[in-house]
């Protein structure tokens, strides 16, 4: 496996992640987002590099005091099946664990990818209905997927939605 380094994310960074997401956004893989929304979640972001080039990213977004989601994990396709999006998934894991999250939320195409990390396929709400009640008020799409709202449907469908216990 080829030397990997997965580090945080720095601002100088933002450029590189959204040419990494775009071919996947416009292929409705991953949601597109504006430039302003990369540089507002930089903390929740790493990025993985190959031989100083950046070549991967995904972030944490922490939506509740026990769950937080996997997003924007991607990977540039000439470092596909080098390790480097398990290495990211990893890293963002431990980040997970050391803020004191216990479950990890992803919403994803790749079933397989997300299975092998301990990923589970759920049906219906992770929340219960209080904790459900608080979430609807956020404005962030994110959650609004992690919640099934009818008005991000156009952009979540044919998505799975997992989870992990760490």
């Amino acid at each position: 496996m080829p030397d990997v380094l997965v580090r945080p994310a720095r601002a100088a960074d933002i450029r590189t992640i959204r040419e990494i997401v775009r071919p996947l956004a416009e292929s409705r893989v991953l949601v597109s987002k504006d430039a302003v929304t990369y540089y507002e979640a930089l903390q929740e972001f790493r990025v993985a590099e190959l031989d100083g080039i950046v070549v991967g990213c995904g972030a944490l977004h922490v939506m509740w005091e026990d769950l937080a989601e996997i997003r924007t994990l991607a990977v540039r396709p000439e470092a596909k099946g080098s390790g480097v999006g398990g290495r990211l998934l990893d890293a963002l894991v431990e980040d997970a664990r050391a803020l004191g999250l216990s479950r990890l939320f992803c919403l994803t195409f790749e079933v397989d990818f997300f299975a092998r990390h301990g990923f589970e396929v759920i049906e219906g709400q992770a929340v219960d209905p209080a904790v459900y009640a608080e979430l609807v008020r956020s404005y962030d799409e994110g959650v609004a997927e992690f919640l099934d709202l009818e008005r991000v449907k156009p952009n979540t469908l044919g998505n799975t939605r997992m989870l992990r216990t760490l």
